[in-house]
């Protein structure tokens, strides 16, 4: 893999000796070998945690990593050595209900521990004198989350399924806490808040994730700051009555959703399939988001170089005589037009082709490898490939061509998204490739922007003239034409605008016109990580591993937890972790030592194993077959969802999207259906 060639680039020994010489390289040797690929490659089961006696919801690690907290369905919080795997402290939390968050509070010496629960209450705890010394009680439905920041050690936040973020001072009231937003206001009675963390770099940041496709992120000091003048102004008679109703200040909250959720949600909601964010947390260096995304997958945003979602790059009107389709930048660095003139087509086609076409011989290789993967239908295989070698080569248009080709053979949950983005990424770097203008057609008609799909297709005609009457240009059209003539009495489906893309997926409330707006500012994922499962529980995590993020690990319904590289989105790893489920994931700190826990009433402790270790039974060596059936229960109706948890086989689940039978590539001609 990508970062075990880099390891051959690297003079361990003299780092060793430059540590040993050189207290100060300590700290930058830990960061370069905190997790390695030759680590991940030999994860495995270190040890088993026993002293719940029921489902281990929440795991956290102490600043030092020395200690290990964790929460349980038993409404015990214990706090754990993880080296010597011994049992230190078992707190009776006082909970009536199943522990779901624990915290231990920053500048305490790991004296104070919080726990959220679903009895609706939080309370801090004192580990030395194994007492409870603050309850609160102001939510009104199950506490999820518990965040705190170390630039501000008395103070902590909670997100409850009231649709409520609280944040609680303890050197102020010891007693209530202060409502810091309500998601009722903007997204009506139902909404219910699953999760929220404080950016570990500039602590004024909090994401918040609730249901529905949508993850929030607020600025703290300007909602206080907004506050406090709104109170003065009040005590001074001057406001009015709008800016008195207005709980969130402009500019104070930033919306991120994956582009094609939005309007996938009504679909979603007749499948009653759930939506819903399980788990939100930033990279260590707080420039990314991670989200583990509920009855979805998981998603990277890219909170410094932000991306509007692909669907609005389509022009509103193709005109054949303009010719060419380009991913245009503004200077703000958010992409948002398409257009290049005729009469820079033919060369900037030149300039182009030169650059995107040529490959080194190993990045060659690479891309013959995963072509030939492609003919033997593997496509998840080629799609890894391609991805490596876009990863060394990101102007190749070729190879997002490709990849574009393999994601819609594939067609897994978001892959005509994926595809699309490639397309718009190819066309941007030669706005020439033919394959890549008729798959964006192809891909338009997926995702249902149907009269986009025509424009495009009609401008691909225009543009490529020699096509224009193939079987598969013939195919796309009346299909097209097929899809248009059925939605005629609905003037909304057929414009395919932002009503549908925003407003109709909460449409038993009314959505204040701020919230629209937000919505239609939302930005777009960075990458997307497939091959788990995750419709079961709502409290999943997924987190970065390593102390540059290099690695994303995602617990999964079928009690596997799954390991990506960040940068190439490829799946690296798979290890059983669960006899049912593995819901939380929480990385050491400082070293390659991974928590994990799930249904079973245990925490268990991984580490690279020796490698004279005898085989290591928990690897699961199929993964292909693993992502793929975890697909296909994405995407089973609720009843077999269920029979799967209670361990029968279903046989004949659907493997591919909404529709079924969703066969692009039968009617398709050449243009699609082979790689360049």
């Amino acid at each position: 893999m990508l970062c075990g060639e880099a390891m051959t680039n690297v003079n361990i020994t003299r780092d060793i000796l430059h540590r040993q010489i050189r207290d100060k390289r300590a700290a930058g040797f830990q960061r370069s070998y905190h997790v390695t690929d030759p680590f991940i490659k030999r994860l495995g089961l270190e040890a088993e945690l026993q002293g719940h006696t029921g489902c281990v919801n929440c795991l956290e690690w102490n600043e030092r990593g020395d200690l290990l907290a964790s929460g349980s369905d038993d409404q015990h919080a214990i706090i754990w050595d993880p080296f010597r795997h011994k049992k230190l402290t078992t707190m009776h939390t006082g909970h009536a209900a199943n522990i779901f968050s624990v915290k231990f509070l920053p500048h305490s010496g790991d004296r104070i521990l919080v726990t959220g629960a679903a009895d609706t209450k939080v309370h801090v705890h004192d580990l030395t004198a194994k007492e409870t010394i603050h309850m609160f009680s102001d939510h009104t439905n199950r506490v999820k989350r518990i965040a705190t920041a170390p630039m501000w050690p008395n103070t902590f936040w909670s997100a409850a399924e009231d649709g409520i973020i609280r944040q609680y001072d303890l050197r102020e009231n010891s007693k209530r806490s202060d409502v810091l937003i309500d998601l009722t206001e903007f997204c009506g009675q139902l909404v219910e808040a699953k999760c929220l963390a404080v950016n570990p770099r500039d602590n004024n940041y909090l994401a918040v994730g609730a249901n529905g496709p949508f993850v929030r992120l607020y600025d703290i000091r300007m909602i206080h700051n907004y506050r406090k003048s709104m109170s003065q102004s009040t005590s001074a008679a001057v406001h009015t009555f709008c800016e008195s109703q207005k709980p969130i200040p402009d500019g104070a909250g930033q919306y991120y959703v994956a582009g094609h959720l939005p309007v996938k949600l009504p679909d979603y909601n007749n499948r009653l399939r759930v939506l819903v964010a399980t788990y939100v947390t930033f990279s260590p260096d707080g420039t990314e988001l991670l989200v583990n995304m509920g009855g979805e997958q998981v998603y990277l945003f890219d909170l410094t170089f932000k991306q509007r979602p692909y669907t609005f790059l389509i022009p509103k009107k193709c005109q054949p005589s303009t010719g060419d389709v380009q991913n245009g930048k503004t200077t703000n660095g958010v992409s948002n037009g398409i257009h290049l003139p005729t009469s820079h087509i033919r060369l900037a086609e030149s300039r182009m082709r030169a650059s995107s076409t040529e490959l080194p011989p190993h990045l060659e290789k690479i891309k013959q490898q995963a072509n030939d993967a492609f003919a033997r239908q593997q496509w998840t295989q080629a799609i890894q490939l391609y991805s490596l070698g876009i990863h060394q080569a990101s102007s190749n248009a070729m190879l997002y061509g490709n990849r574009a080709a393999a994601y819609m053979k594939r067609k897994w949950d978001g892959d005509h998204y994926d595809a699309l983005r490639d397309c718009l990424k190819a066309l941007t770097l030669n706005p020439g490739h033919l394959k890549a203008h008729f798959r964006l057609a192809r891909c338009l008609f997926e995702l249902k922007y149907v009269s986009e799909a025509l424009e495009c297709l009609d401008d691909f005609k225009g543009k490529f003239p020699d096509q224009a009457h193939s079987s598969a240009c013939d195919s796309l059209d009346k299909d097209i034409k097929a899809a248009l003539f059925s939605k005629t009495e609905s003037a909304e489906d057929k414009k395919a605008n932002s009503s549908i893309r925003f407003h109709s997926f909460s449409r038993k409330e009314s959505i204040p016109e701020d919230e629209l707006v937000l919505r239609e500012r939302s930005f777009d994922y960075k990458h997307r990580y497939c091959g788990h499962c995750n419709t079961t529980t709502d409290i999943k995590e997924a987190n970065f591993f390593g102390s540059k993020g290099q690695y994303i690990v995602s617990g999964s319904d079928d009690g596997s937890f799954f390991v990506w590289e960040k940068e190439t989105t490829n799946l690296v790893r798979i290890l059983q972790g669960d006899e049912s489920i593995v819901n939380c994931l929480q990385p050491h700190p400082s070293y390659c030592f991974l928590a994990t826990s799930g249904i079973d009433p245990v925490v268990r402790l991984w580490n690279p194993r020796p490698e004279t270790e005898n085989e290591n039974g928990r690897v699961v060596e199929d993964m292909e077959g693993a992502s793929q059936a975890n697909q296909r229960r994405m995407n089973a109706d609720p009843l077999e969802v269920m029979l799967l948890n209670m361990g029968y086989r279903i046989t004949g689940l659907r493997g591919v999207g909404p529709d079924g039978s969703d066969d692009e590539d039968s009617s398709e001609g050449q243009v699609q259906c082979r790689p360049s």
